[in-house]
């Protein structure tokens, strides 16, 4: 695996424009895990950042709603992990994103409109979550999105953060099925409810 980033890692100023596909499945929580992972509904994504990016790598993530009087509506991501230590040092000191480092593998086949795809992450050779998709969202029209994240800061400090996200994706409904490594760092997901799956395909996105 790669090394840890160093505190001097460059990284692009924000926003970053960003282009790639994402596979997302929601689940239902039903006990709260700690503080940062109360019960509630939780999503967790597979994206491949692709040329075209200021940097291209895999990531997996965590994230919940969260809702405030001053910031509205947004999400929170409670884990994430990427293959670019560029990644981690701009998420961590931009955003207060939690990011920290491990190893994927991908697998992608298409039958005509079909694709299927198999991800896998995995830390120090240890699993901590692996995925398969079947969707057909390659011959899906091209749709406008817009989000944002609020983070609470980081243990080594400077404070909570927020980011806004927006772009276009071909979207649809797919298949998703996970499996979550039961000692690994999502082992909290490992038996919750799935509710929907979800590919947003060439996707191009400003986040910052």
């Amino acid at each position: 695996m790669a090394e840890q980033p160093h505190e001097t890692t460059a990284y692009p100023a924000a926003p970053w424009r960003m282009v790639g596909s994402l596979w997302l499945s929601l689940f239902t929580v039903r006990h709260d895990v700690d503080e940062l992972r109360p019960s509630g509904i939780y999503g967790a994504a597979f994206v491949s950042y692709e040329e075209g990016s200021p940097l291209t790598y895999s990531e997996l993530l965590v994230a919940r709603p969260v809702t405030s009087a001053e910031h509205g509506k947004r999400v929170s991501i409670t884990d994430i992990w990427v293959d670019s230590p560029a990644s981690v040092a701009g998420g961590r000191e931009l955003w207060a994103i939690p990011k920290d480092l491990c190893d994927f593998t991908l697998e992608s086949s298409h039958t005509g409109p079909l694709s299927r795809t198999e991800w896998s992450a995995s830390l120090a050779r240890r699993p901590i979550a692996s995925a398969r998709f079947t969707d057909v969202s390659r011959g899906m029209l091209r749709v406008p999105f817009k989000g944002g994240t609020w983070q609470p800061g980081l243990p080594e400090g400077g404070g909570e953060r927020t980011a806004t996200l927006r772009g276009s994706a071909r979207t649809l409904p797919c298949r998703g099925v996970w499996d979550f490594a039961a000692d690994g760092p999502l082992g909290f997901l490992r038996g919750a409810r799935p509710l929907a799956s979800a590919r947003m395909a060439s996707f191009r996105m400003s986040f910052g």
